[in-house]
């Protein structure tokens, strides 16, 4: 296929997925109940971090979390009632009490500081580098550490940041920093949506594959970078537009044309 072909079908594709529509059976629903940006930025990143598995699940365990933290998040991680939790309630899947408390000590520990999270990350400089979400994700890990007693715990957010794709940060990234204002919510300034990453998952990764998009077979670091390549040429402003598209082929089984 070519390229200006491959851009016509990703459009395409990608304004049929990007709409109103889509929000209801999406994680994005749940930030998008709330004004303040502290609210905002906790539920799109525990919502994300949870986004494993069926949606529905997702959802039904992300009301879950809404519940646990009496659909007040800011002022629950403020005032740490998260302490209060059984550290082995189950949340969704293998996050449980434990792995959301080490993350709400962290964000407490942020916010103390700073007066967002988006605030934290332009502290980091984080749209400096050509990597924004993992630079990041390495400096709240570094706050997490320093507010759990030196312990890290993958389940909040990633370690090993040298191989992974992030696909969980990439998307809670996409929700809040992309302004189109249809499905994301464009709430942060720190980080250019220009330098964006796509929420690279199974279907992402199969459907690009299909496309001739990427070569790789892992869906690691390395494969979301050689994808980013053609997606920042086609729309250097927007390239996490096209995971709209991606997604949307993937998980609706849609035949390609070749194929």
């Amino acid at each position: 296929m070519k390229q200006d072909e491959l851009r016509q079908l990703l459009d395409e594709e990608a304004a049929m997925i990007n709409s109103p529509a889509f929000i209801a059976d999406d994680p994005v629903q749940f930030p998008r109940r709330f004004s303040d940006l502290r609210d905002i930025e906790i539920v799109a990143f525990l919502s994300a971090i949870i986004a494993w598995g069926n949606r529905r699940m997702i959802c039904r365990d992300a009301e879950k979390l809404l519940a646990i933290m009496g659909d007040q998040p800011y002022e629950y991680v403020r005032d740490g009632a998260f302490e209060s939790l059984d550290p082995q309630l189950n949340i969704h899947r293998t996050f449980f009490a434990r792995n959301l408390q080490h993350f709400l000590r962290g964000m407490r520990e942020i916010y103390r500081r700073h007066d967002s999270l988006d605030a934290f990350a332009a502290s980091l400089r984080v749209a400096d580098s050509e990597a924004p979400s993992w630079e990041l994700v390495r400096g709240m890990n570094a706050v997490m550490r320093d507010a759990n007693g030196g312990e890290s715990d993958s389940r909040a957010l990633p370690q090993n940041l040298d191989t992974t794709a992030l696909k969980r940060v990439n998307m809670a990234l996409r929700w809040l920093v992309r302004d189109d204002g249809i499905v994301d919510m464009g709430v942060w300034r720190s980080i250019p949506k220009s330098k964006l990453y796509v929420p690279l998952d199974v279907h992402v990764g199969n459907t690009a594959r299909q496309l001739g998009l990427i070569t790789r077979k892992g869906n690691d670091r390395k494969t979301l970078l050689q994808l980013m390549e053609p997606l920042r040429q086609m729309r250097p402003d927007d390239p996490c537009i096209y995971d709209y598209a991606l997604f949307g082929i993937g998980v609706n089984a849609k035949a390609l044309p070749g194929t």
